[in-house]
Order: C-alpha cells, then sequence, then structure tokens
C-alpha cells in the first residue's frame, strides 16, 4: 500500500474548471493533488471535443478545447501539481475536520477540501453485456492502456473500431506477440492515416483484423485465457490470448460520487452560492456538475466558481492565518509563486 497523500485540496477532475482550481488555489499558497478517470489531462475539452472551435472564453475570441487545456496548464506549471490519471475517488470518510478519499487504485489522500469539477460526471468505459465480466478487469481485461510495456510480447486482442482502437494497435503491434484487431464493421471512426497504417500491419502480416465480428464472452479462470468472438451471421469463435483492450467509448456517470451523501439533483450536486460548498463541510463541486438558481453550463462560471471556492479552503486548509485579498498585478508575493521576473 503507497503512502497516505496529504494535501491541502483535492480536486475531483481534470477539466478546464479543475486545472483553473489549481491557479486559484496556487497563488494562494495552497496546494493541490487532481485525480481523473481519463488517462489524459483535460476532460471533456481534451476527450470529446479537442480540435472544436470555443467562442465565450474571455480575452479568447477563438481557441480549441486542447489549446485551452494546453495554455491553462501552462499556467500553473509554476505549483508543480501532481496528476493522478486512471482513477476515480471510489469513498470519502470524514476525519475529525478532514476527509479520507481512497480511489479505485488503493491512493488514500488526507485533504481538508475536496474540490468536484467533474464536468456531468466521470467518464466511464461503455462494457459489453457480459455476465461476470467484472472479475476479469485488471485481470487480462483493461479499457485503456497504462503503461504499454506491460503489454510486450503478450497476443492481444483488440475490440473497437475509433481512435483508441487503432492507435493502440498501430502502437502495440511493435511490441506484442500479436494482436487481433475485432471490429463490428468494416468502416472505422478514425483518423483517416492511422486506418492506412493499421491496414498496411494487416498487409504485412503483423496484425490480424476480423470485421462483422462482436465479443461474445470472455473465458479463463482467475486470469483471461481466451476469448468467444461472435459473426453477424452468429458464427462462434474462440481466441487464446494473454490480454483483452476493449475501447468501445465512454459514457458520463456520476459513479460513486451518488453514495457520497451530497444533495444531489438529477445529476448535478446542489451548492450555496456563497462559495459553492455542498451540504458536507469541506467539500465543494464547481463547474457543470454544481447546480444553483440561476446556474449556466459555461467555462467561465466554473472559472468563477472556482475562485470563490478557493477563498474557503484557505480558510480550512489554514485556519490561523489571515486570507488578505491580492491583486495579480500588483502583488509582489504571487508574482514570486508564478515565477515572474
Amino acid at each position: 500500500m503507497p503512502d497516505q497523500i496529504k494535501t491541502d485540496c483535492l480536486i475531483v477532475g481534470a477539466g478546464p474548471v479543475g486545472l483553473f482550481a489549481v491557479f486559484e488555489l496556487g497563488i494562494l499558497g495552497i496546494n493541490a493533488e487532481v485525480i481523473d478517470n481519463l488517462d489524459k489531462i483535460g476532460g471533456q475539452c481534451a476527450e470529446l471535443y479537442p480540435d472544436k472551435p470555443i467562442y465565450d472564453i474571455p480575452g479568447l475570441p477563438e481557441c480549441t478545447g486542447q489549446s485551452l487545456i494546453d495554455n491553462l496548464l501552462k499556467q500553473i506549471e509554476p505549483f508543480k501539481t501532481n496528476f493522478h490519471l486512471n482513477q476515480r475517488v471510489d469513498s470519502i470518510k470524514k476525519i475529525d475536520d478532514q476527509w479520507l478519499a481512497v480511489t479505485s487504485t488503493g491512493t488514500e489522500i488526507l485533504t481538508p477540501n475536496i474540490f468536484i469539477a467533474g464536468g456531468v460526471g466521470s467518464f466511464e468505459p461503455r462494457k459489453p453485456p457480459i455476465d461476470g465480466i467484472n472479475k476479469f478487469e485488471n485481470k487480462g481485461l483493461s479499457y485503456s492502456v497504462i503503461n504499454k510495456n506491460y503489454y510486450k510480447d503478450k497476443k492481444i486482442v483488440i475490440f473497437g473500431g475509433g481512435d483508441s482502437a487503432l492507435d493502440w494497435t498501430v502502437e502495440l503491434a511493435k511490441i506484442a506477440k500479436n494482436i487481433i484487431l475485432v471490429h463490428r464493421r468494416d468502416e472505422f471512426k478514425a483518423v483517416e492515416h492511422t486506418v492506412n497504417q493499421m491496414r498496411e500491419l494487416v498487409k504485412n502480416g503483423k496484425v490480424e483484423l476480423l470485421t462483422k465480428y462482436q465479443i461474445n464472452n470472455i473465458l479463463g479462470d482467475d486470469y483471461v485465457s481466451s476469448v468467444e468472438i461472435k459473426s453477424n451471421e452468429g458464427n462462434l469463435e474462440t481466441r487464446d490470448c494473454d490480454e483483452v483492450l476493449i475501447f468501445h467509448g465512454l459514457k458520463m456517470e456520476l459513479g460513486p460520487i451518488n453514495d457520497w451523501g451530497l444533495n444531489l439533483d438529477e445529476k448535478q450536486i446542489s451548492v450555496n452560492t456563497k462559495d459553492f460548498e455542498t451540504n458536507l463541510p469541506g467539500i465543494f463541486a464547481i463547474g457543470d456538475i454544481s447546480n444553483y438558481p440561476g446556474k449556466l453550463k459555461l467555462i467561465l462560471s466554473g472559472f468563477h466558481e472556482a475562485a470563490l471556492a478557493a477563498q474557503t479552503a484557505f480558510k480550512r486548509a489554514r485556519p490561523d492565518e489571515n486570507l488578505v485579498f491580492r491583486y495579480t498585478t500588483s502583488s509582489k508575493d504571487i508574482q514570486e509563486k508564478l515565477g515572474v521576473k
């Protein structure tokens, strides 16, 4: 079990609002750890519309989702924030005036403040409707690649026809013993260049391509040993493998947050408008996941919420210190934190 992490604030969600919260906390001298269920930083901006233009960010007439994330990351560089990706907070427990958060990988984080900046929930993988599939998760079945070297010299079956499935087919073909790519149709929803790379690997015998097939079952005792696939005509085949990767897309769900005792309004968390704290002291909800009268689901609204929540988070993390409001234009202290020369 890794050592328990202690921090002033845990931010759940690495989208634009979560990243700006790092900045607002950082200029107050408050450190933060950020956790996200995705395998990369950026939330919906990076996952759903990295190349789409955004027109309503103050001072930026036009930017893409990815360029916004890149600029926010540059803005928080001075704070050297730790990101915990491919994890979600599975449970929280109140310990005196602190919260102990435990993630899906067993990481423990003790903090007086939790900012939930999870957009409209966490991204969860779409799982095929197979009885008992959960028992194979992390035992030969995965929905993302955390460490590609883990797949060296292994027999892999990959399911999917989008960018993730093809990107990893091309990448893992360099180190895997063999790869079978299975898709339910002949057409692929991926970048043309990657599709062409995949087809070249098939032509050269590096990848076996099976189209008009779907996963039907996963076989094995304590670990995956083979997969059963089913053709569109109903024919069944079994293929031996060491690892199964399923890339059937993502869906948005609140997940374990449903069980935290928060006041929920459908899939949003009710907060006050003073500092966007929830009904649980020290837990704040900012960005699209928060709900209050007049709420607008805009990135700029989330930035405003993050700034106010940070003020109260300071008081909880530093109860014996006075909080003095300062402007970044004139505060030498803030400019020093930002590395301004």
